[in-house]
């Protein structure tokens, strides 16, 4: 049978809690590209024991820090942040203001 990649989390979680007691701890976090000087980060789900610029389990939006004009300087998918945190995962400080600055501007 076909596993999503949740589902292979899930069951990854699962079975290692089984075997060691300890869950997978997934991280809402910032994970850098762009050119030397010019920084572009990709927000990702990832497992909070992978490199900062790693693998990850979902691209969740972007943030351009140097962004001008009518680019935009973070776009984020806040339906599936809130799904990750409801599933146990946690925000880094950063993204965690990107998600409040990303909420203020869909409600306005």
């Amino acid at each position: 049978t076909r596993l999503t990649e949740a589902g292979v989390l899930s069951a990854l979680a699962t079975s290692s809690l089984q075997n060691t007691g300890k869950e997978i701890m997934v991280k809402i976090r910032l994970a850098r590209g762009g050119a030397k000087k010019r920084p572009f980060y990709h927000i990702v789900a990832t497992d909070q024991r992978n490199k900062r610029d790693g693998r990850s389990i979902e691209r969740l939006g972007y943030y351009n820090p140097v962004a001008q004009g009518n680019e935009k300087r973070v776009d984020l998918n806040i339906d599936r942040v809130n799904h990750w945190v409801s599933n146990g995962a946690q925000l880094t400080d950063k993204v965690r203001m990107l998600v409040k600055e990303a909420s203020s501007q869909a409600a306005a």
